[in-house]
């Protein structure tokens, strides 16, 4: 996947070597300081960094080309693919920090052009307040074997289970008001899909160890789950995602990053996709079919 930073960035450091090498050749040639095979050296050197100049400019305008001839394809196909696809399908959507309204937009313009429906959707306080969940978990029977902090990545997964089942949930209900900053939707429908959203900065110790618990919980629910982010975060939540399990897509603001998170709620081949630099398995995941009516 071409970079075009990568490129301008290239392009710009041989424009500088080509000034610094003019600029060192003609001083030092005016001045009588070099000899003729010394000055034949140097003149062959600033004809090869323009020549090398050259081929970025190629290099960028190609990569230029590419990046518009796939946003075009992308804001083409995307009608033409997305419709149907998650046709009745119901999609749970948890934030590890606050609603970020644009991808909030993003994530149910993506679902609802594809006929499905974002069922809940759950922000959590980050840090969270381990004394206060430790109180609360205290009031409910039987789950005793999850207080201490030794124990905040059993939550973790205890709590993304609830999150994907629906049904009965007993240790949201009760941590609700200690972690919870926005709800929307029921707790009651099983979700058919899964999506994650870091919108927090990354965090250290227990914080941590919950929210590792939770990811790895919804990566193992059986659920297509996807983890995305706020386009151009840093650092990146991605790399935690996919050692927890979630598929992944950038770009959510884009055509192609929504046609992307589509297809991977629907059930494509699970992988890393979108336009940056970590979507190591390519742009798009394989596009399956969409199942007919018998």
């Amino acid at each position: 996947m071409f970079d075009l930073r990568y490129h301008v960035a290239s392009l710009t450091a041989v424009f500088v070597a080509l000034v610094v090498g003019i600029l060192v050749g003609v001083g030092l040639s005016g001045k009588g300081f070099v000899n003729d095979a010394e000055r034949s050296n140097l003149n062959n050197q600033i004809a090869d960094l323009r020549n090398e100049r050259d081929s970025a400019r190629a290099s960028l305008d190609q990569a230029t080309k590419g990046a518009l001839a796939l946003k075009d394809f992308s804001d083409s196909a995307y009608p033409a693919v997305v419709p149907g696809r998650l046709a009745g399908q119901k999609v749970a959507v948890l934030y590890a920090g606050p609603v970020d309204r644009g991808v909030s937009f993003a994530v149910e313009k993506a679902v609802r052009d594809a006929g499905g429906n974002v069922v809940r959707v759950r922000s959590l306080e980050v840090p969270i307040d381990v004394k206060a969940m430790e109180e609360a978990l205290k009031r409910i029977p039987g789950q005793k074997r999850l207080l201490g902090t030794e124990h905040l990545d059993n939550l973790g997964n205890a709590l993304a289970f609830e999150f994907a089942a629906g049904g009965k949930t007993p240790l949201w209900d009760a941590l609700g008001k200690t972690m919870v900053q926005e709800r929307d939707g029921s707790s009651t429908p099983t979700a058919d899909a899964l999506v994650v959203v870091r919108t927090a900065k990354p965090q250290q110790g227990p914080t941590r160890t919950f929210l590792t618990g939770l990811y790895d919980g919804l990566g193992r629910a059986g659920e297509p789950a996807v983890g995305t982010e706020v386009p151009g975060a840093a650092p990146s939540a991605f790399p935690i995602f996919v050692k927890s399990g979630l598929s992944t897509v950038d770009s959510i603001d884009t055509s192609t990053g929504r046609l992307g998170l589509v297809l991977l709620l629907q059930g494509a081949q699970p992988g890393s996709y979108g336009l940056g630099d970590l979507a190591k398995d390519g742009v798009l995941p394989p596009i399956p079919p969409v199942a007919t009516q018998q």
